[in-house]
């Protein structure tokens, strides 16, 4: 944070929550005055004439406005919780170039990971099992390669991302759309703790006290893309909100991958239009590599990978290829785990298969 006064940040997180004061407006209204202490002062003909509701400036002075910001106040008291300003030199540089970027942001988390180069991932919330073990593959395979992995917590797709990234100790970042202290789906209440426990980061621009409201999601969609070098699609429908999120992305210059599914299965079809569009069509982690290929990155587990032991199913298929079947009675392991598994191999170039029989890969 910017080395401002304890008044300007309480001024600050005051016009924050105030109704009807949108990035757009705020910015206006910050960029009027010399600060936000000045802004809070004016007399309301100067808010009118920035062409301002009346909503705002007759709120700014309310005893409720006054709580909401003390109460944000308190909340960065706390360990590992962050207020990020706009005028703020560690603002994420390819956010700040968007007309509509968040004059706040709040973190709880490493804040330092919002400068990393990151790759969102979205997708259905209703997704296929395919699709989830999709998502969680390229998860951890671009988490490895040193991308921290930037998706939205919704249910399907969206958390896949986030625990495939956790799985190989990757960070990952999840942009809300509520408040921080309203966490939604409650279903994802023990995933945001583990991104957190983890090294990775919540955003959210919202007020922390913001409940869930159909309007903030796609809003939140253009923080997600904004942060992020590109975004993959992994699997959607023609309705998709994840297909907002890819609409903003080539707005913002990003990069957009899709990858394609069954033309019988409905969640393929937003992946399909996207492609359609000119997005780049992604069969393995190395079509996303290769198209940011001037991205230098340090691999996040190097070491690790170094001193583990062989994967097991790796280990099983140096001795003779098998079926997919044989080798989930081999290791005793239910069948839908061992596809999930070897589908990340073979996107890792660890396995191959041929006639319907596995085999590891040489090297």
């Amino acid at each position: 944070m910017p080395s401002i006064s304890p008044a300007e940040l309480e001024a600050r997180l005051r016009l924050h929550v105030l109704p009807e004061l949108g990035p757009r407006r705020l910015h206006k209204l910050l960029s009027a005055f010399p600060d936000a202490s000045s802004a809070l002062s004016a007399p309301a003909s100067a808010w009118r004439s920035l062409g301002l509701p009346a909503s705002c400036a007759e709120a700014r002075r309310s005893p409720a406005i006054r709580e909401r910001a003390a109460a944000s106040l308190a909340w960065l008291e706390e360990p590992g919780h962050h207020a990020l300003m706009w005028d703020d030199p560690a603002y994420p540089g390819l956010l700040e170039e968007l007309p509509d970027a968040p004059p706040l942001l709040f973190i709880e988390g490493d804040s330092g990971l919002l400068e990393r180069p990151q790759l969102a991932m979205v997708g259905s919330r209703r997704a296929s099992r395919p699709g989830l073990d999709n998502a969680t593959a390229f998860a951890r395979s671009l988490a490895r390669g040193g991308f921290v992995i930037t998706s939205g917590l919704a249910l399907g797709i969206d958390g896949a991302a986030h625990q495939g990234a956790l799985d190989v100790s990757g960070k990952t970042i999840a942009v809300l759309g509520t408040g921080l202290q309203c966490l939604y789906p409650r279903r994802h209440l023990g995933l945001a703790a583990r991104i957190v426990e983890g090294g990775g980061a919540l955003v959210s621009e919202l007020p922390l006290d913001c409940p869930p409201q159909a309007a903030n999601f796609p809003r939140r969609n253009r923080i997600i893309s904004g942060l992020s070098l590109g975004v993959l699609v992994v699997e959607a429908s023609p309705s998709s909100g994840s297909l907002i999120t890819a609409r903003l992305a080539a707005e913002q210059g990003r990069e957009v991958y899709a990858i394609p599914g069954s033309i019988h299965h409905p969640g393929a079809r937003g992946c399909h239009q996207l492609i359609r569009q000119g997005a780049a069509l992604v069969e393995s982690v190395e079509d996303v590599l290769q198209a940011l290929r001037g991205w230098q990155l340090t691999p996040v587990t190097a070491e690790a990978q170094r001193s583990e032991p062989p994967h097991p199913l790796i280990a099983q298929l140096h001795a003779a290829p098998m079926s997919s079947e044989a080798l989930a009675g081999a290791v005793n392991q239910p069948l839908s785990h061992i596809l999930a598994e070897l589908t990340e191999l073979e996107i890792e170039g660890l396995v191959a298969c041929e006639n319907g029989r596995w085999s590891a890969c040489a090297g």
